[in-house]
């Protein structure tokens, strides 16, 4: 194979050619490849679906799927309409660990966007930004130009999102250092950014947060110092005036609540205690032991009609959680951040699934130096965060029945190992075993070092847009009525960020990232009434449509070179 660049075509046949037939001892073909354009600026949807207002996106919709009925297959249609706000409110986010690396790493991170803060490194001048953020660093493809090469946009650029530069920061922590001494303490940022971000967020300071010690690590005693006190009941109802009084004091339109803190261990769920709106309510006012610190927070959250995302692998939502949002029409979202070894997990097993290839072990090994590192060195609250990794590979296991029978799965063992010298710098090593052809094995061995917060953070962000987008989006079914129509309470659709995903009963639990990345972009495309983006491409896949856009594309170039094989 060799590139032949455009100009020297040009001099021979003055324009491009879609196909050069070459004469030789062998037949090959000169082709055009398309090149991607990119569209950075706003954009208007011009179809009689979508139509705009001042407040609203109205969108016409047919949602298309397929129906199994034994050996019958039946396509379905389902005519809808979409409206979504399209005026973001003032809004605060409230994280529970505001002083731990996650917190404060979100925090400062914010900042330096928002005041374009410079620093140096021996790599040179570094500038803010959202690299890790679905969001704010990703784009998607929104069409094809008429010559059909690709046109992508940031994905931010889909519809009116909440921008993290205008998020108003607070929240609590069981330590009451502030938050410029915080972040000079997690040691992940640059200590150059973080002198100068230092003045900014010294005066900062968490708020007195619930310490439980029974749900976490004995070794986080010594940073407790900064805790409430009182009955169950009392906390819960000090959280609930810490968020009043948040939200009044910044005048903000909404506020949404996250968990970063400590992972807990598993609450046990038991009847007349969890397993109910009534019940759970009943036991924070009876100082039930088995209600942890993140589930209070939740029922705060909801009480007060603010959403709750939970980034711990912990159950915080209990039955009497989910009953209760469910009751009062609360978003709650969890659980676990998804940011480095699961992630990647995600992706690998999908690979090997969807290619005819047998993964039968799975051995993920990490050892990692922050607090998050020493709380999950106790055995309780490891064994919150075994399940939430262990359980990743299960839908794309289920759905190959060629490779696994009923109820088979791989081996799969996760460990985790505290080293406090490598700190934030968390080391994820896999080896993946495997089944291929004809008995043969196939191992592939993955080393990942993972910059714990900096992968974690941007997270949050595209947690936080997500669920402020959801808020402002709903439905109406043609032939259901006038009225229009919310997410479930459970924010299935923010499971691109989280390990465990939780979703509404009766709901199938989806672990594959491209699957989940799909969902949020093809919903988003639903409240323009554009159709679901697909990989057919077949403008590029027989003569006459080809020859079609090669005749568009006479006055032009399509691409900076040619390929000749």
């Amino acid at each position: 194979f060799f590139f032949l660049q455009p100009s020297a075509l040009e001099q021979h046949s003055g324009r491009y050619l879609s196909h050069l037939h070459l004469i030789s001892s062998d037949i090959a073909f000169l082709s055009i490849m398309s090149s991607c354009k990119n569209l950075d600026g706003k954009f208007t949807v011009e179809s009689a679906s979508c139509k705009y207002t001042d407040d609203a996106i109205i969108a016409d919709y047919s949602y298309e799927t397929t129906v199994v009925e034994g050996n019958v297959v039946k396509p379905s249609t389902t005519k809808m309409q979409f409206k979504t706000e399209r005026k973001v409110g003032k809004t605060g986010v409230m994280l529970v660990g505001l002083g731990g690396n996650n917190g404060c790493t979100c925090v400062a991170g914010a900042l330096a966007n928002k005041l374009n803060i410079t620093w140096e490194t021996k790599e040179g001048t570094q500038k803010p930004n959202y690299w890790g953020s679905l969001l704010m660093a990703s784009t998607v493809k929104l069409g094809n130009d008429r010559t059909g090469n690709s046109v992508y946009t940031p994905m931010h650029n889909m519809l009116p999102l909440l921008d993290p530069n205008d998020i108003v920061w607070g929240g609590w922590d069981i330590n009451g250092t502030n938050l410029g001494d915080a972040m000079k303490r997690s040691k992940v940022l640059d200590i150059d950014l973080q002198n100068k971000l230092y003045p900014l967020m010294k005066d900062i300071k968490p708020l007195p947060s619930i310490y439980f010690p029974d749900f976490i690590a004995a070794n986080q005693g010594e940073r407790a110092d900064n805790v409430l006190t009182g009955t169950k009941q009392e906390q819960m109802d000090q959280i609930r005036k810490d968020i009043r009084d948040f939200k009044s004091s910044n005048s903000l339109d909404q506020v949404i609540l996250l968990w970063t803190a400590n992972t807990e261990r598993f609450s046990a769920v038991e009847e007349g205690v969890n397993d109910t709106a009534e019940n759970i309510l009943s036991s924070i006012e009876m100082g039930e032991a088995e209600v942890s610190a993140s589930t209070v927070f939740a029922v705060a959250s909801i009480l007060e009609g603010t959403t709750f995302i939970n980034g711990s692998p912990q159950n915080t939502f209990v039955p009497g959680v989910i009953e209760l949002a469910r009751q009062k029409k609360v978003f709650i979202a969890g659980d676990d951040f998804k940011s480095g070894q699961t992630k990647m997990k995600s992706v690998m097993v999908d690979f090997l699934v969807s290619a005819g290839i047998k993964p039968v072990s799975i051995v993920s090994y990490n050892h990692l130096g922050n607090n998050d590192g020493k709380n999950l060195s106790a055995p309780s609250q490891f064994r919150s965060k075994e399940i939430s990794k262990s359980n990743v590979v299960d839908d794309m296991v289920a759905s190959n029945r060629i490779l696994f029978e009923e109820d088979e799965h791989p081996d799969h063992v996760v460990v985790i190992k505290y080293v406090p010298y490598v700190a934030d710098s968390k080391r994820a090593m896999d080896e993946y075993t495997s089944e291929i052809f004809m008995g043969g094995k196939n191992t592939i061995v993955m080393h990942n070092t993972c910059e714990d917060s900096l992968l974690a953070t941007p997270l949050i962000y595209d947690l936080v847009i997500l669920g402020e987008l959801c808020r402002r989006v709903q439905i109406k079914k043609d032939g259901e009525g006038e009225d229009w129509e919310s997410f479930h309470p459970v924010l299935s659709l923010l499971s691109y960020m989280l390990k465990a995903p939780l979703v509404p009963n009766g709901a199938p639990v989806v672990n594959a990232l491209f699957t989940q990345r799909c969902a949020v972009v093809n919903l988003m495309r639903a409240c323009l009434g554009l159709a679901p983006d697909n990989h057919m491409t077949l403008e590029h896949r027989f003569e006459s449509t080809l020859a079609a856009l090669g005749e568009v594309g006479n006055d032009g170039p399509a691409s900076k070179k040619m390929k000749l094989g």
